[in-house]
């Protein structure tokens, strides 16, 4: 199965941002970072055992503890939900997007300054 279209669960989400930001992780390590009171354990392989055979990660069987590795690119999946976000809750319009998340968010004067020359950078490109 190729993993160029795969549209993560909220929950299969969660367990991606552990594994971009550490890398190589056993099931407890995910459950862990996770710091999930209202789940448990068996939760956390469950829902990695799903994302294995959806192929979203993969997992090195050597050992007696099983490591899990995200096979998503990070990027391509941050666009992809955004594109769809964009398209189902904002008719299209990325203008719209960022116009609500700047509404309903603090930006730090970095982000601002970083904002500015991206938009600078795409009159440029246009």
């Amino acid at each position: 199965m190729t993993n160029n279209n795969i549209k993560p669960t909220e929950g299969e989400m969660e367990i991606l941002k552990v594994l971009w930001q550490k890398g190589l992780c056993t099931v407890r390590e995910v459950h862990e970072a996770l710091d999930k009171k209202d789940s448990g354990y068996t939760t956390t392989l469950k829902l990695m055992q799903i994302m294995h055979e959806k192929g979203m990660v993969e997992r090195d069987t050597n050992q007696k503890t099983h490591i899990y590795k995200a096979i998503v690119n990070q990027d391509r999946t941050e666009k992809q939900l955004v594109n769809k976000m964009i398209d189902n809750v904002f008719n299209g319009s990325a203008a719209r997007l960022v116009m609500q998340a700047l509404g309903n968010h603090t930006a730090s004067a970095d982000e601002i300054d970083e904002i500015k020359k991206y938009l600078e950078k795409l009159e440029k490109d246009n």
